[in-house]
């Protein structure tokens, strides 16, 4: 199963259960405190996912590994590609 599945799947029983529980729908009867709670929880859930996803973003950026050797490798081909050029007439 795919992480795309995955989330789809958890996404839809969490919708589910929510509007059971938010529009009575199974004849549950469901007190008015739960209902008030229930209510906005798509939003919570929402502001809660955009929290770690921001949280994974700047963790992964924090801690994201510099490629020295690739840079090396990356700056000499820069400088071959110039000479190269310069070869052909190319005014830089």
């Amino acid at each position: 199963m795919t992480k795309l599945l995955e989330w789809l799947l958890v996404v839809s029983l969490v919708a589910v259960a929510w509007g059971l529980v938010t529009f009575d729908l199974l004849g549950l009867h469901v007190s008015a405190v739960y209902k008030e709670v229930a209510w906005p929880m798509p939003v919570y859930l929402l502001v809660a996912f955009g929290c770690y996803s921001l949280a994974a973003v700047g963790y992964r950026v924090a801690t994201f590994n510099d490629c020295e050797d690739a840079a090396r490798e990356l700056q000499s081909q820069i400088q071959e590609a110039k000479e190269d050029l310069k070869k052909k007439g190319l005014k830089m």
